[in-house]
């Protein structure tokens, strides 16, 4: 094979899974809406289960099901005729996949997901097939050709029945009302868990960390407090103990470019009156829009009567996996 055939027939092979991706659209109906249905009223879980590709497939599908908001898992129709049936009880409803409908192992356990009076959803490429006409509802996942030039491998099938469960995954999930935090929850190990669970108090510096000086102070001394706090600003109090401005390192700059005597200047004639703040229970992804979107280094972190709590920096949210 040349190189231009390497790519002819994977532009060949694209395009089959395309169309059969594009024809799934028209075979939304209500054996679609019923299947949902089906899931939806579960008391249980969903169990999907398939032999082979259409096995891995179903596994991902279990995946997203459980990621999304349904529970779900996989079961292995060989394995349950050997007892992992008995992971399927009469709450839950069984979902099959096999491009056939006649895979042997899923048409063995149907007697018992019948006697046991299990709701079941095929999703077929053949709905004249035993397994489709033995189920509840059957989902019409036939193409009209494999990919693979020898018609064995499945692969347009494949795709399809990928495609046709994340359909279903997709609308329940709008159907119970899934939200982002509510994937957060499914996913507290990874980046997104920690963007969008993480909240501001998890990683602020409180209490003693906070550089904290008063108004009159003059800038010299200030800035022992900003190097001992490490980061890169100080708060500024009223003689009432009021939050009045904060002072930066890029404040600093631009005094010395004035050429002010940080000896003899107070620091609450050169502070910054209006900075940005942010509440200890806002999501640490918040801050770090907020100093992304005003290209700042750090936040002051106010409670609801605007009391200086902490102070939240960009180094902060590095650290954190945040941003």
């Amino acid at each position: 094979m040349t190189k231009r055939s390497f790519i002819e027939t994977a532009q060949r092979t694209i395009a089959l899974e395309q169309d059969a991706v594009a024809a799934l659209k028209n075979r939304i109906d209500d054996n679609f809406t019923k299947a949902c249905s089906l899931m939806l009223d579960c008391s249980g879980r969903v169990i999907v289960m398939g032999m082979g590709k259409s096995g891995h497939i179903a596994n991902k599908i279990a995946a997203t099901l459980a990621s999304t908001g349904t529970p779900a898992h996989f079961v292995h129709p060989a394995e349950a005729s050997h007892g992992d049936i008995g992971m399927i009880t009469e709450q839950d409803v069984v979902l099959a996949l096999s491009n056939s409908g006649t895979t042997e192992e899923l048409l063995s356990i149907l007697p018992v997901l019948k006697r046991k009076g299990v709701a079941l959803i095929a999703m077929t490429g053949d709905v004249k097939s035993i397994l489709a006409h033995s189920a509840d509802v059957n989902l019409d996942a036939s193409v009209e050709t494999e990919a693979c030039p020898l018609g064995l491998a499945p692969t347009t099938s494949t795709t399809a029945s990928l495609v046709l469960g994340d359909a279903l995954a997709m609308a329940l999930l709008e159907a119970r009302g899934f939200t982002a935090e509510d994937f957060a929850f499914s996913h507290p190990g990874g980046n997104l868990g920690r963007r969008l669970l993480l909240k501001v108090e998890n990683v602020m510096h409180a209490g003693k960390d906070i550089p904290v000086v008063s108004a009159d102070t003059p800038v010299s001394q200030s800035l022992l407090e900003i190097s001992a706090k490490k980061l890169g600003m100080t708060t500024i109090k009223n003689a009432a103990g009021e939050l009045v401005g904060v002072f930066t390192d890029g404040d600093l700059r631009r005094l010395l470019d004035q050429n002010k005597d940080l000896q003899m200047t107070q620091i609450g004639e050169v502070m910054t009156s209006s900075f940005r703040s942010i509440n200890a229970n806002a999501l640490a992804s918040e801050a770090a829009k907020l100093m992304q979107d005003n290209e700042i280094y750090s936040l002051v972190v106010l409670d609801e009567k605007q009391s200086l709590e902490g102070i939240v920096t960009m180094h902060d949210l590095l650290k954190a996996n945040v941003v």
